[in-house]
């Protein structure tokens, strides 16, 4: 039988921020969500895409020569690429000498992911494992779950960070094959939700309602990220707090501090980010107004990721 191939944008390893001990992080393509300020703008499509870096770049042309139909260009000096003309992209890859053109995902089996996952065994026995991110890692959902009791089989520890906005059918068949599962529940207003990520969290709200009430729930984190002007407002994590302690009183919510570096990302999609001047992270005594606001909506067992 065919295995399900997956596009794998990043392996990440010596993690100690995707759950316990050290642990090896695999990121897959494609996400349901587009919130104005994804951390991982590369992994949203699910598709494969070439990538240029300009810092590798030398300046020979050979894959302006190289291509066909004008599919990669010099403008005002700079290399652009026209991902939508016809191009044998894998010529025009190979003839570059330094890498500044590469595609911005692996292909891979879920054997073949298993084997480079279990390079990093000897680092596991310590309470570590492997965690599956993305994107959302269910966008892949044939590969995501063979890859889960693939792992399991191998007694590898498994995490997933999941958004939840995937069919409670998929949710349930994995269940059973997560050791610790990051929901994410990033803004409880559905029309502020709508606004900020592009889809009602209608869907989300039902599957956090599944995980924490089945018998899996001392398995769930929820987190939230603290973005500056869009989920980072007491009022939001107050709300979030009043509707996971109504689901589980014992629910264990952790906030997440904001990353500015992913704003050097945005280049490689040609996207624009979100803000036009990047702000700091939240200062520890702002990390503990929100903890706080979180617990005046019920919930006690706060973490705070800094």
């Amino acid at each position: 039988m065919n295995q399900p191939k997956g596009n794998v944008f990043d392996i990440r390893r010596f993690s100690t921020h995707d759950g316990d001990g050290i642990r090896t992080t695999i990121f897959l393509k494609g996400c349901p969500l587009r919130c104005v300020w994804c951390q991982n703008p590369e992994g949203i499509d699910v598709r494969r895409h070439v990538v240029y870096f300009d810092t590798r770049c030398i300046g020979c042309l050979s894959c302006v020569h190289q291509c066909q139909n004008g599919a990669v260009s010099l403008e005002d000096g700079k290399i652009t690429l026209h991902r939508d003309i016809p191009n044998d992209w894998d010529a025009t890859i190979d003839t570059c000498p330094t890498g500044a053109l590469a595609y911005d995902c692996r292909q891979m089996t879920v054997e073949q992911a298993v084997n480079e996952l279990k390079r990093d065994l000897p680092f596991f026995r310590h309470g570590g494992g492997v965690t599956l991110s993305g994107g959302e890692p269910f966008s892949q959902q044939d590969f995501a779950l063979e890859l889960l009791k693939a792992l399991k089989k191998e007694g590898i520890h498994t995490a997933v960070e999941s958004a939840l906005c995937i069919p409670s059918s998929v949710l349930l068949q994995a269940l059973p094959f997560i050791d610790t599962l990051f929901a994410d529940c990033k803004v409880l207003d559905p029309e502020l939700h709508r606004r900020f990520t592009g889809v009602d969290n209608s869907l989300i709200r039902r599957n956090l309602s599944l995980v924490l009430q089945s018998a899996y729930r001392d398995r769930v984190v929820v987190r939230t990220p603290l973005i500056p002007e869009y989920t980072a407002t007491i009022e939001n994590v107050e709300a979030i707090g009043r509707f996971l302690s109504g689901l589980y009183p014992d629910v264990t919510y952790e906030l997440l501090n904001y990353n500015p570096l992913a704003e050097a990302k945005y280049k490689h999609v040609d996207w624009d980010y979100c803000f036009t001047q990047n702000p700091r992270k939240f200062s520890p005594q702002q990390m503990q107004d929100f903890a706080a606001a979180a617990r005046r909506g019920g919930v006690q067992n706060v973490l705070i990721e800094s």
